[in-house]
Parts: C-alpha cells; sequence; structure tokens
C-alpha cells in the first residue's frame, strides 16, 4: 500500500481520464432515444460533453449538469460550454451535490467514469458520506470499498422513473467480495443491466481491466447481459437489441456467473441440486496458508539452514506453483526443491524463553532486524515478532493462484505452506485419495473458473470460502483398484506437463460416466464452460 504523502496528485483524486473513442461509444448507444436531461457526476475534462456535441445529441438535451471538484478542469469546461444555456458545471464534491439535489432533481441520463479513489485516500468528511451512502440502502461500509461504488448508488437513485446509467467502471463490480452488496442492491434496483467487457485493456497505463456498465430503470425486469469485446472498435459493430438478456438472480453471487449461457447456466443451477455432488467444504476445513508476514525472510534455502543452524526449529514447505510436482507432495519432491535451491524450509522458531535459543537462532534474529524485517505490520503487533502462529501440518493444499488450472495436492512428507497455498484438514473418516481423484474431471474444473476471480495478467484466483464451493463428484463407492490407477494417471501428467485434458478425459469417462453414472453429454459441456472461461481469463495474460 503506497502512503497518502507518497502517491500521485492523479491517484488521490482517482482521475483516470476516458478515452474519447471509448466516451463517443458510449455516448452513441443513446443517440437514438429521447433524452431530456443528463448528469456527468465526475466530468474531468469535459469528454463526454464533447461526445454528446459530437455526436449532435446536445440540441436533444433540455437540462445537462456536470460537476467535477477541481476548480482549474471545472473553470476549463465552462468556459469550453459557456454558449450552451442549458448546461451548468458545478464545482463540488459529487457527495456534496448528491445529498444537495437527492428528491429534488432527477435524470434521464446519467453517464461518466466515476474516480477509483481508495478508502484511505479519501477526506475524513467523504468517508462519512459514503458510509452514509451505501448505509442507508442496505450496503456494509469498510475500509476495501472504493469511491466507484458510492457513486453508482448515489446515481441510481437520482435517476428519473425509466432513467439509465452508463459508467466506465473495475472490472472488479463483477466479482469481488466488496462489491457483493452492490450487485445486490443493482439487481434489486434496476430493470436491465447490462456489461461490456473488453479483451484488450482501455486503459494500459494503468493496467486496470474495466467494463461498461449500463442499468435501466423500469417497470418490466429483463435481467442481465455480459457482452463481450475484443477492444474499443468492436463498438462500431454493437446491436445491443440483438443480444437477450438472462434472468439475473436477486443474490450476492459472482456476475462473473453470466459469462455463460441461459442452457449452461441452467446446467450449473441443476450440478448444484444434484445429490451426487458435494462441495469441497463438505470433507473438511479450509484455510488460508500460514501467515508469516514476511515469507523472505521465514522461508529458507539449505544455504541459509546451514549456515544459521536452523534444521531443528524448520518444516518442510511447498512454496509455491513450481514447488508442487504433481498430485503429492513427497519426500523426494521435498529432497528435490532443496537440492535446486529452493526456499523449501519454513522457520517455526519454539515459544520458549529466547535467552534459551542456540547462538545461530540468535544470529538468524539478529540478521533480520538489522534489516528491517521485523518492521512490516503483521510481524510489528506479535509479541515476538519471529514466531509464526497458527502452523500445523495440513492433509492437502490448493494454489491459491493459478495459470490454467489450480493443483489440488496430498500432503505426504508432513509439509506446510504459506499463504500462496490453502490447507485443508479432512474430516475423520473422510478418504484423502478419494478427495483427490473426485478434483481433477471436467464438472469441478468448471466450478472453478465460477467460483474463483480473474486477479489480473491471466492469473485464477481461487478465495478459501471459493475453493469451498466448488462441486465434487461422491465417490465413496470407487473401487480402490480404479481410484489407484486414475491417480497415477493424473500424476504422471502433472507430473510431466502433458495436457490436463488427457487426463480429464479418463477421469470424466471412467469415473463420472462409467461409475457414477453421470450423462457423457454433461461432461462435454461441463468442459466446454471450463475451457470458454478459462480462454477468457487467459486472453487477459
Amino acid at each position: 500500500m503506497r502512503l497518502k504523502k507518497n502517491s500521485s496528485e492523479q491517484k488521490l483524486r482517482g482521475a483516470y481520464y476516458t478515452p474519447l473513442q471509448l466516451a463517443d461509444a458510449m455516448v452513441g448507444l443513446f443517440a437514438s432515444q429521447n433524452i431530456a436531461t443528463v448528469l456527468e457526476p465526475s466530468c474531468g475534462d469535459g469528454v463526454f460533453l464533447d461526445s454528446l456535441k459530437n455526436l449532435k445529441l446536445l440540441d436533444k438535451v433540455r437540462r445537462l449538469t456536470a460537476v467535477e471538484i477541481e476548480p482549474d478542469e471545472a473553470e476549463k469546461v465552462r468556459s469550453r460550454y459557456w454558449g450552451f444555456g442549458q448546461i451548468e458545471v458545478c464545482t463540488e464534491d459529487f457527495f456534496d451535490y448528491y445529498y444537495r439535489v437527492l428528491g429534488k432533481e432527477s435524470f434521464d441520463l446519467i453517464l461518466g467514469n466515476p474516480p477509483y479513489i481508495r478508502y484511505q485516500y479519501l477526506r475524513e468528511s467523504q468517508r462519512e458520506m459514503q458510509s452514509e451512502i451505501l448505509t442507508s440502502h442496505g450496503m456494509k461500509a469498510n475500509k476495501l470499498i472504493n469511491a466507484w461504488v458510492a457513486f453508482i448508488v448515489a446515481c441510481v437513485q437520482l435517476l428519473s422513473e425509466n432513467g439509465k446509467i452508463a459508467f466506465v467502471i473495475p472490472a472488479e463490480i463483477l466479482q469481488v467480495a466488496y462489491a457483493e452488496d452492490l450487485r445486490l442492491y443493482l439487481a434489486n434496483n434496476l430493470a436491465r443491466i447490462t456489461l461490456i467487457t473488453f479483451e484488450q485493456l482501455v486503459f494500459p497505463d494503468i493496467e486496470q481491466e474495466v467494463v461498461v456498465f449500463i442499468g435501466e430503470k423500469g417497470k418490466e425486469e429483463k435481467g442481465i447481459r455480459i457482452l463481450e469485446m475484443n477492444n474499443l472498435d468492436s463498438f462500431a459493430r454493437l446491436k445491443l437489441e440483438r443480444n437477450d438478456f438472462q434472468k439475473l438472480q436477486h443474490v450476492k453471487e459472482k456476475w462473473t456467473k453470466y459469462f455463460v449461457n441461459p442452457n449452461e447456466m441452467s446446467l450449473i443451477q441443476e450440478l448444484r441440486n444434484d445429490n451426487r455432488f458435494a462441495k469441497f467444504s463438505e470433507y473438511g476445513v479450509i484455510n488460508i496458508g500460514i501467515t508469516t508476514g514476511n515469507n523472505g525472510y521465514f522461508s529458507v534455502t539449505e544455504e541459509t539452514t546451514e549456515q544459521y543452524g536452523l534444521a531443528d526449529v524448520t518444516l518442510p514447505l511447498i512454496g509455491r506453483s513450481s514447488h508442487a510436482h504433481g498430485i503429492y507432495f513427497t519426500q523426494e519432491d521435498w529432497e528435490k526443491n532443496k537440492g535446486i535451491g529452493k526456499r523449501a524450509r519454513l522457520i517455526n522458531f519454539p515459544e520458549i524463553p529466547y535467552e534459551e535459543y542456540p547462538d545461530g537462532h540468535k544470529q538468524y534474529i539478529s540478521f533480520g532486524e538489522k534489516n528491517g524485517e521485523h518492521e512490516g505490520y503483521k510481524c510489528s503487533i506479535r509479541d515476538r515478532w519471529y514466531i509464526v502462529p497458527s502452523v500445523w501440518v495440513p492433509d492437502a493444499f490448493f494454489l491459491r493462484r493459478n495459470n490454467l488450472y489450480p493443483k489440488f495436492v496430498l500432503n505426504k512428507c508432513g509439509a506446510v505452506s504459506t499463504d500462496t497455498m490453502h490447507r485443508m484438514k479432512f474430516k475423520e473418516g473422510v478418504i484423502p485419495e478419494n478427495i483427490l481423484l473426485a478434483y481433477y474431471n471436467s464438472i469441478s474444473f468448471a466450478f472453478t473458473e465460477i467460483c474463483g476471480r480473474s486477479y489480473g495478467g491471466g492469473v485464477l484466483e481461487v478465495l478459501p470460502g471459493e475453493m469451498g464451493n466448488i462441486l465434487l463428484p461422491k465417490v465413496d463407492a470407487v473401487n480402490p483398484k480404479l481410484r489407484e490407477t486414475l491417480l497415477a494417471h493424473i500424476d504422471s501428467v502433472v507430473r510431466s506437463g502433458e495436457d490436463i485434458e488427457t487426463a480429464l478425459n479418463i477421469v470424466d469417462e471412467e469415473l463420472l460416466v462409467k461409475t457414477i453414472g453421470i450423462d457423457s453429454e454433461i461432461c462435454r459441456k461441463c468442459r466446454a464452460i471450463w475451457k470458454k472461461m478459462q480462454r477468457r481469463r487467459l486472453g487477459r495474460g
């Protein structure tokens, strides 16, 4: 996190101006509609006003209000449009404007690019107003929520009876947990929602994936639709009316699931209700890996271990994807990682008086303090910064951030993991190999993409709660010999770097179809869902 004093003025204001091409495309979507009143809540350099003028729509507008907090920017827009009597430029914070006009004014169209300002960069008065806007509409307010969330909520409140809102917002709205209240709020207050996504970055300078959000009020609820474009040029061929809506569920689930078509969505719901499947969470406890507060210090190589005599206070470590060679993490795997210089040990200093520590251990602690390793937040709040809490040996690991697919790995050598992996402790009576086998199939892979989120750069991130929601086929009655054969094949494919689909093909047929009785067409459709969502994610890599 960057401190406020070190941040640029642009970042503090959240001001990343919209390309004219994008503004023209968004305004063009409403060119044929009767729009009498327009609001631009954060007009910046006035690019959306320019688009309205370029497309000759200003003549149709009876009243246009542009709000801009920066006096210099507001004055530039005001001087550029002084000859248009229907335009008013207000120099004030939009939250102040909202409270001033709420219940007095409404708008047929609200459009723009709200500021992306993190909570810590807001003034205290802005924090209070943002909190009031959210909580007054049944939403939680916390330090994770960005200013654009409150902007959308406030603007929906300012829409006329059949008003429309069109915003450029972060693609986070589709999936992040802190926006789940917002998704439910929008589902409850808008009749139609359209999300336009892009394969290429619209704001490449800030590496921010964005979507165009279009919300419409009305009496007849239509639902949601997600349209995918390659880049801004694709707007020239866009015909919104040719794209149907899907029924929108009024829940806090992610909207990424609407990237699948209605038939695929129906299949997903059928599988969730199929008693031949269970959630990952039903088989045990899933936690984030060990939070060391400083993985670079507490994860050590053999060289460091020998230098400071740390061997007796370390545990075998599976640190990242490259450490997991197969679907089992074995003693041989660990020895291999140690031999090629990986950080294969995690320091676990004991809860004994410091005076009883060997000299080598004291030297390593002093080395850390000399380099400021103890100053990080999570280390600094401990009674003894060098003692890592919540260290326990799990039964299995699940990679948190992934490329092609997550690896689910059984722990065969008493290893631990940092927070780059999740750790799982099975319930009593659960056969670990059954759960391992149950994960590697097309249906569970499809649910992994649905439950996870596109982290950026093509990476799939799966958090512990999301892992818990992944569906697994119940394989309690599987023949042990078949289980052994299938697991050996999967392990071989993973270790050799072969295409994982060669393993899925066999598991789908032998386990899902022949053993459990799943229709092969369901397997095929789930494979297609997985590949479609995977391709979309990797396309941003």
